[in-house]
């Protein structure tokens, strides 16, 4: 349909919306506070789900070279003891994808690079939002046919037109990440204990995204990350240990979980749609979080190609609301069931995993994953997709 459209918050969810919606024939700015698009984060799982989403965007050979190939994957006990082995080529055949791991920066610079230059503006911290699409900040007032708010989970364009929502919460868990290089045989893995999980995902050139998750107040700091998870892992698979002790210590990132476990009556309202984190922030036992942000955007693109600001809009709550709400709570179960930490639970939970077969491991991780992206359409039929 077209139209002018300005989106807040360069990150995944809002570099795809902006890709999104120039396929689709709109103008777009994309706001950003940092001062710089730099190399932030550590690792994200690509499920299946965000995999076609990102082809339906065009910017599919973007992001294959970073995608290590399939391989296996393992969950073992705090002991070491393998309580499941599945293969991602499974997940491949069924879901048409694998899972893939990507480095965050890296995925945030080839959606950047999908973009002409001057499309993403930073250095600006947007103040205020109207419904009628008008967006302050320090350097003044702009207006748009549409506001995208994709400005993370202490979003402002929540706060400002949706105030009577409490906010996110803290998950009852805190987070340790860190990227290593120079591990050419990485694997996917879990080590789960009583309270704690360790993961490992491979990434392309031959490095390995780790995380820790585990059960803990809010607002605790560490001042030394990394002595403080050799000693939390004492006792764990000898590999554990390894991967912390190899890791430099100024990459480990430390922070607390935190979700939107109170649910948004609206996605949308006036000329303003949120997308990601500050429409549905979650916590990260599903892997769905960044994957949910590029579904938002791939659905609004494709509605606002075909149906005016009103329709699109309630369309897409209509449709974004209930599949992502579900798994916000889904989300949370499974961390629940992740960092159990009473003995007799801990042990229930390992023999259950361990009495599923490896295909029905894969069809209970495939679950979330199983969808695909409507068509965007474009206002030039003969224009090239960048597959």
């Amino acid at each position: 349909m077209g139209g002018t459209a300005i989106v807040i918050g360069a990150g995944i969810g809002g570099l795809c919306a902006a890709i999104g919606l120039r396929e689709a024939g709109w103008e777009v700015r994309v706001l950003e506070r940092a001062e710089r698009m730099g190399s932030v984060g550590a690792g994200i799982g690509l499920w299946p789900n965000a995999l076609h989403a990102l082809d339906e965007l065009g910017v599919g050979e973007r992001i294959r070279p970073l995608v290590p190939p399939p391989g296996t994957g393992t969950m073992r006990d705090r002991r070491g003891r393998v309580l499941v082995h599945w293969d991602n080529r499974e997940l491949h055949t069924a879901l048409g994808k694998p899972l893939a791991g990507v480095h965050r920066a890296d995925l945030l610079e080839a959606l950047l690079g999908a973009l002409p230059e001057g499309t993403v503006h930073t250095g600006i911290e947007v103040t205020g939002v109207t419904a009628n699409g008008t967006v302050r900040s320090a350097g003044g007032e702009a207006e748009a046919d549409l506001v995208i708010g994709a400005d993370g989970v202490r979003s402002v364009v929540r706060n400002a037109l949706w105030p009577a929502h409490p906010g996110p919460v803290h998950g009852g868990s805190t987070a340790f990440r860190a990227v290593l290089d120079d591990v050419p045989d990485g694997v996917v893995s879990t080590v789960v204990g009583a309270g704690t999980e360790f993961g490992t995902l491979p990434l392309a050139g031959d490095r390995l995204y780790w995380y820790a998750s585990m059960r803990a107040a809010p607002g605790v700091t560490r001042e030394d990350p990394k002595a403080f998870l050799l000693k939390h892992f004492d006792g764990w698979p000898p590999g554990t240990r390894d991967l912390i002790d190899r890791t430099p210590s100024d990459r480990v990132l430390h922070n607390d979980l935190a979700h939107l476990r109170t649910p948004l009556a609206s996605y949308a309202t006036g000329k303003v749609v949120l997308l990601g984190d500050a429409a549905h922030a979650m916590l990260p036992f599903l892997g769905q979080g960044g994957c949910l942000a590029i579904e938002d955007a791939t659905v609004l693109a494709s509605l606002l190609s075909r149906h005016p600001v009103p329709e699109a809009l309630a369309r897409y709550d209509a449709e974004r609301r209930p599949r992502t709400q579900k798994l916000v709570r889904l989300a949370r179960r499974a961390g629940q069931a992740s960092l159990v930490a009473n003995p007799v639970a801990v042990a229930a939970r390992n023999q259950l995993v361990r009495l599923l077969p490896s295909r029905g491991h894969v069809r209970r991780l495939s679950v979330p994953a199983r969808w695909r992206p409507p068509a965007i359409v474009s206002p030039s039929p003969d224009r090239p997709r960048r597959r």
